[in-house]
């Protein structure tokens, strides 16, 4: 049986790849023209991060069949770019002060040289995925208007307590999961996998770009001080996350007044009865088992692939994710 040491080290060493090749992309640009852009922005983009989404590309290369992984580092990088150019937008319009532990940019440097940094990561990203074939291509830039979509839908619905589920997995999907499953479906195609393998990576991330979105939701309402950003930011927000949801279709009477009442004048010093309710509504039990669910469609997509140590390593990420506590 492998050791949990031995999977960390394995993810670890895909994770350090990864760093590097960000790194070196980022001190070439500090050499050239683009230097200025990039003191501003290279900050955030090496500020640290688990890098769910190049390493996860990275895996379902290899997992296809693909052998140089230089081949995928390009798309791999895009994908932890363009993530980061939305973080430094989200910030923006959510007015947070906090990401990754360090002070926003749009706090730090001002909000038009922010808006300039997100706007450069947006080019940078699409810019490394151009470098690919042109069905890749244009695959990123499905994925890029997918986050404009899914973003644009959440604003929509900020504060709007009649928010249903089918909305809430309208910009899931958009923000999140489609990336995610953009970057496996890419990685299958550049390794040249038959058609079946690029469907089942491609279903692989869909499946769990959902999970990992709906445990960052839990965590922003039960997270530790450790965690990047403080906890209860979505709920300040008024962004109507699944819990929430869930809860505000499961309570009626004076249970449900007294949720609307917290949500629409939330403070702090509420956090104890959102959480009393919550429980009540039997809401983090719901979408507790609502991760587990899309966690296994995530490894059930993966049993058409042969078994390498790559597949073992992308059940062994989820399952971390799954955990994760920030």
């Amino acid at each position: 049986m492998v050791s949990v040491g031995s999977i960390s080290a394995e993810i670890d060493r895909h994770r350090d790849a990864v760093e590097e090749a960000l790194e070196e992309f980022v001190q070439q640009r500090l050499a050239g023209s683009e230097a200025p852009a990039m003191r501003l922005a290279g900050d955030i983009l090496l500020a640290g991060g688990k890098r769910y989404r190049p390493v996860i590309s990275i895996l379902a290369y290899e997992a296809a069949g693909g052998v140089d992984t230089s081949e995928v580092m390009n798309l791999a990088l895009a994908g932890e770019i363009i993530h980061t150019a939305t973080l430094v937008h989200d910030d923006i319009y959510d007015q947070s002060k906090v990401r990754r532990g360090k002070p926003t940019l749009h706090t730090s440097s001002g909000l038009p040289h922010a808006i300039i940094a997100g706007d450069y990561l947006f080019a940078l990203g699409f810019g490394l995925g151009g470098r690919h074939e042109d069905q890749v291509v244009e695959r990123v830039a499905q994925a890029c208007g997918r986050i404009a979509t899914g973003e644009l839908q959440q604003l929509e619905h900020i504060g709007n307590l009649a928010t249903t589920p089918e909305d809430y997995y309208s910009i899931v999907d958009g923000k999140t999961a489609f990336p995610f499953a953009s970057v496996c479906w890419g990685a299958a195609v550049l390794a040249k996998a038959p058609e079946e393998t690029v469907s089942a990576l491609e279903l692989f991330g869909m499946e769990f770009g959902r999970a990992f979105q709906m445990v960052d939701d839990l965590l922003d309402l039960t997270g530790e001080p450790s965690m990047g950003k403080p906890r209860g930011t979505d709920v300040h927000d008024g962004k109507m996350t699944l819990p929430l949801i869930h809860a505000l279709t499961m309570l009626h009477g004076v249970e449900r007044e007294q949720l609307a009442d917290v949500l629409q004048n939330f403070s702090n010093e509420r956090w104890e009865e959102l959480t009393e309710l919550l429980n009540a509504a039997e809401s983090f039990d719901y979408v507790t088992q609502l991760i587990e669910n899309h966690v296994e469609r995530a490894m059930d997509a993966l049993e058409s692939i042969p078994r390498t140590k790559a597949r073992d390593l992308m059940v062994d990420l989820v399952r971390i994710s799954q955990s994760r506590r920030d």
